[in-house]
């Protein structure tokens, strides 16, 4: 069994956040897949980057992999399941543990950069995700701790950067192009029902050079934030130019769609301004904006929201691009290590209300969240509030710092390789 040690996390990332969105109970006239199964569920009740080469910030969110279980041996609940009291250890509940949070640009035939995938590659990718069992969440409801999910099931969250064309363009028809990402992701979840077609999409200005996309991801359950107006590097900026640029960012999505929340952020090239309150908040004429989380460009999972090192403004991500040409540490190097049993993903409970995690976790539950703790044993025992920091069920996450980005992978002392390159 391979054990990855901190090294491997050693590299460069960027932060984001989350925004909030309603899904409407019905769009164009019919009902959706994911109306459908909210009638389910209350029928249920009622019966259930951008990269830069710089030095900031670089601190990983998570932690070394473990080797506690892949998420293909999890056993699941289907997604109209009732948040009833289901035995966290059945399902081995660990909402303490990893999210991955993947990061796309472009998704189109010719996939050349090294962000880009093709089509078959974007759905092959949702394919192998869906038979791990995970369902998609938007940055915003990580960064709340608004997990609903599924018992036995893990989340995901899915954030594409730059707002290019190809991610989404409405046609004739109002509805996304059928080639787009969002049109790739609509007709998944129309073929996987218990996989939510949402993510999080991080915007300049002009945003898809299509007027109706933002109005179409607000009303259709999907999150917009904030990457700058004109994609600028934040370090090299003035205070009064970022908070120019990210305000008028968020009024432009406002003014696009009004029941936007805009509260979070994907750093352009993975840089953060010398003034770090900068992506808390700020203000320009007038206007302000708030900033609740900031996203990491970079090459692992993210910790829990729960847990008590968790920091919503250093989210660590995981690059995706061209399954032609291979990064160390991106989606497809951390999906195989999964199958392998080499980290832990979250795994829910199916109870929002609760916090379900081993005894043998050595995550501690965050202080905010006590009320919320459900410590069981995993050998069956009944849980009970409030935290703990027992052994080894998954590490507790420790920031690095490096200072010189590499693009060559290394070996760490277990042998696994490590890279300190950045998308």
């Amino acid at each position: 069994m391979i054990t990855i040690n901190d090294q491997l996390l050693d590299r460069k990332i960027t932060a984001i956040t989350e925004i909030r969105v309603a899904v409407p109970t019905d769009f164009g006239g019919e009902m959706r897949p994911r109306d459908i199964v909210a009638v389910a569920l209350v029928t249920g009740l009622l019966l259930s980057g951008c990269a830069g080469d710089d030095d900031d910030p670089t601190a990983t969110d998570s932690p070394a992999p473990s080797a506690e279980g892949s998420a293909s041996s999890t056993p699941s609940a289907t997604a109209s399941a009732p948040a009833t009291d289901v035995d966290p250890a059945s399902v081995k509940a660990n909402e303490l543990a990893l999210v991955p949070v993947m990061m796309y640009h472009v998704v189109k035939p010719e996939a050349k950069g090294e962000y880009d995938q093709t089509p078959t590659e974007f759905k092959a990718e949702l394919e192998r995700m869906h038979e791990a069992d995970f369902v998609p969440i938007t940055v915003q409801e990580l960064v709340a701790g608004d997990i609903d999910v599924p018992a036995g099931k893990h989340p995901v969250v899915l954030t594409f950067d730059d707002s290019s064309p190809q991610q989404i363009q409405i046609g004739a028809d109002g509805k996304p192009t059928a080639d787009s990402a969002v049109g790739i992701l609509e007709a998944f979840e129309t073929a996987n029902p218990d996989f939510r077609a949402t993510a999080s999409f991080y915007v300049n200005g002009s945003p898809f050079n299509d007027p109706k996309a933002v109005p179409w991801l607000v009303e259709n359950g999907y999150e917009v934030g904030l990457h700058t107006v004109n994609h600028i590097n934040l370090k090299q900026s003035s205070d009064a130019t970022i908070q120019k640029e990210l305000t008028l960012n968020s009024e432009d999505i406002k003014a696009a769609a009004p029941d936007a929340v805009v509260n979070t952020i994907s750093l352009p090239f993975g840089i953060s301004p010398t003034n770090k309150s900068l992506i808390r908040g700020g203000s320009y004429e007038g206007k302000s904006y708030e900033i609740d989380g900031a996203l990491l460009v970079g090459s692992n999972p993210a910790k829990s929201p729960f847990n008590v090192d968790f920091d919503p403004y250093a989210i660590a991500r995981i690059r995706s691009g061209p399954k032609s040409k291979p990064v160390d540490t991106d989606s497809t190097y951390w999906l195989n290590l999964l199958e392998q049993g080499k980290w832990t993903p979250y795994t829910s409970d199916g109870d929002p209300e609760k916090i379900s995690y081993p005894s043998t976790s050595s995550v501690k539950l965050g202080e905010k969240w006590a009320d919320k703790g459900n410590e069981y044993d995993p050998d069956g025992a009944t849980g009970s509030s409030g935290s703990s920091s027992g052994s080894t069920s998954s590490p507790n996450p420790s920031s690095t710092t490096s200072s010189t980005p590499a693009s060559t992978p290394k070996s760490t002392s277990s042998g696994a390789p490590s890279s300190t390159s950045t998308p």
